[in-house]
């Protein structure tokens, strides 16, 4: 079934999907975006109910807080501005000198409003830009990619615990797109979460992290490691005799921010490689719930 992506609005509870209408009215006088100083209350929201099930590596992190009461409030959302993932994709979307983040984490709670996004990743990156300048009193990270997954996610029962998203919220901020992200092949637990290719990455190398990512491993079900059995043995080991699926994934939909003065946006956009037209809402996706 074809549904049309501009008519609602994706939102997260316990890591399942949930939905509300795109125009639905949105009352911000209710709400605040601060900064979170202690990582640990974004990870905290985002462990429970982001779907991969996993935290980024935080610059800085925001909260959404919906006013409850007198002196009164809810943490009901998380953006989190993280490390990149790849350190070398400013250079892949034409901007090899230019210091770039990403946009690791974007969560809204099932109670928030359908049309909160663009107020909410406006006032983030606001605040993200005032906060953290480089020693001329500019943005320290003028380029910011976000990334959004467009392949649906399911369980080993074949059902369906992510629908996959095109970065509307990003087009609608006027982000620019830059196209999609390399192919490759993703492995998915019995839960239908995705293995980390950076955890991964750790544990075949032995990095700092990697005793982490073994204990995830086993948790879905993994083989025990063999005494002296090489790291990136194990890994393949446990990927093929492990209860994990491989899954051809197409790429991810890559969005920029630009920050700073107009003239340094226009400058920094100007150097970016672009993707064409953004992805069409009328892509096929499962119909949400009702």
């Amino acid at each position: 079934m074809i549904i049309d992506l501009t008519a609602i609005a994706q939102r997260w509870l316990h890591r399942n999907t949930t939905w509300r209408p795109q125009r639905e009215p949105f009352d911000p006088q209710r709400y605040s975006v601060t900064p979170l100083p202690h990582t640990r209350i974004a990870k905290d929201f985002i462990l429970t109910h982001h779907y991969s099930g996993t935290f980024p590596v935080a610059l800085a992190c925001y909260g959404l807080f919906e006013r409850t009461g007198y002196h009164e409030q809810r943490l009901v959302g998380v953006i989190v501005f993280s490390v990149p993932v790849q350190p070398k994709a400013g250079a892949a979307y034409g901007a090899a000198t230019t210091r770039f983040c990403d946009l690791g984490r974007f969560l809204l709670a099932d109670r928030v409003g359908g049309n909160a996004e663009t107020w909410t990743l406006r006032r983030a990156l606001k605040l993200f830009a005032t906060e953290h300048q480089d020693e001329h009193r500019r943005p320290k990270y003028p380029l910011i990619l976000a990334y959004s997954d467009p392949v649906p996610r399911t369980d080993a029962r074949g059902t369906l615990r992510f629908n996959g998203h095109f970065g509307g919220i990003y087009r609608e901020k006027s982000a620019l797109y830059l196209g999609r992200a390399t192919k490759r092949r993703i492995w998915l637990a019995p839960d239908g979460t995705s293995l980390s290719d950076r955890a991964l990455s750790k544990l075949r190398t032995g990095a700092h992290g990697a005793a982490y990512t073994y204990e995830q491993l086993r948790r879905h079900g993994a083989p025990v490691r063999m005494i002296g059995e090489p790291d990136a043995a194990y890994v393949t080991r446990a990927l093929q005799d492990g209860p994990f699926r491989p899954v051809q994934h197409g790429g991810n939909h890559v969005y920029a921010f630009t920050l700073g003065s107009h003239a340094t946006r226009a400058a920094l956009a100007a150097t970016l490689r672009r993707g064409g037209a953004y992805p069409t809402h009328t892509d096929a996706m499962p119909a949400p719930a009702t």
